[in-house]
């Protein structure tokens, strides 16, 4: 299979360093919004470009308390396995993040943390796994269905990944983003969006994290820089998107040769949804995508 032939949201790639291959996730139910989920599937290649699959990375046994709305799986090496973070609501439930684990990359995963690690009482998504000086932290979104204005929050993870410590630490608002804009939704005067942050160490040591939301040309996704180098912050805002329409929900990883990849989905609509990869360079300013974002 190319890219084009695979339908699929919010994509992550894990290049696995033991074997080399790349293992492609992403929300990948033909239709994630409405219905009975069926699960995460994964897709492999040793080059990029052909993919082999489906493989079946996660299928919910029948006393899983979520069936619907699968979203954004992202698959991290830690501690000798592979866990995957993503996004389970349920009716009667407030969306969250769970974490599952594997021995292998592509699974089969089964559910690590008792339950969403984010608040349950509020509506959260994207859930990302940020180590630093061997601290695990989950970076997530607090939902604009909550709050109006879109918030990431991180919150420190117990060693083993199971559970959380103590209280979520607000690092910045959707609103703050110059290139951020409102979207017209009857519960608020106004809505700003959080969507998929994804951390990035540069090789200087910056820390950044991508994130998306809605700007002029519709769904975008921007660049935040921790001035103090750690997940605390503060966070300075992008005054620009890197990419600035009809796609997002992206990550970066580093190929075989040491290229700096982006990955996201776009277009920004279901069945047509596909992943894309693009050459990436660090600049003093942040990040510059090698091919203009068109």
């Amino acid at each position: 299979m190319r890219l084009e032939d695979i339908q699929i949201r919010d994509p992550f790639v894990l290049h696995d360093q033991a074997s080399g291959d790349y293992w492609l996730f992403g929300s990948t139910d033909t239709n994630i919004w409405n219905g009975p989920a069926t699960g995460f599937d994964t897709y492999r290649s040793s080059d990029l470009e052909t993919w082999h699959g489906p493989i079946p990375a996660f299928r919910p046994a029948e006393d899983f308390w979520s069936h619907t709305q699968y979203w954004a799986p992202e698959v991290h090496p830690y501690e000798g396995a592979f866990y995957l973070l993503a996004t389970f609501t349920a009716e009667g439930y407030r969306r969250g993040t769970q974490i599952l684990r594997a021995v292998h990359p592509e699974g089969p995963y089964e559910p690590w943390s008792n339950e969403p690690v984010t608040p349950r009482e509020w509506e959260c998504l994207d859930g990302t796994l940020h180590v630093e000086d061997g601290i695990p932290y989950l970076v997530f979104c607090h939902e604009w269905k909550d709050v109006g204005d879109g918030e990431i929050h991180s919150v420190r993870l117990t060693e083993d990944l199971r559970t959380t410590i103590g209280e979520p630490q607000l690092l910045f608002r959707a609103s703050e983003a110059p290139w951020a804009r409102s979207i017209p939704r009857p519960e608020f005067p106004q809505v700003f969006v959080t969507d998929g942050p994804s951390m990035h160490r540069t090789a200087d040591g910056r820390l950044l994290m991508l994130w998306s939301s809605f700007g002029d040309a519709g769904y975008a996704m921007g660049v935040a820089t921790s001035t103090s180098g750690s997940i605390a912050g503060p966070w300075v805002q992008s005054e620009l998107p890197l990419w600035p329409a009809d796609g997002g929900h992206g990550m970066i990883f580093t190929d075989a040769g040491g290229t700096l990849l982006l990955t996201l989905h776009t277009p920004n609509r279901t069945p047509d949804e596909r992943a894309r990869f693009f050459p990436l360079e660090e600049t003093p300013e942040g990040l510059r995508l090698r091919t203009p974002a068109k």
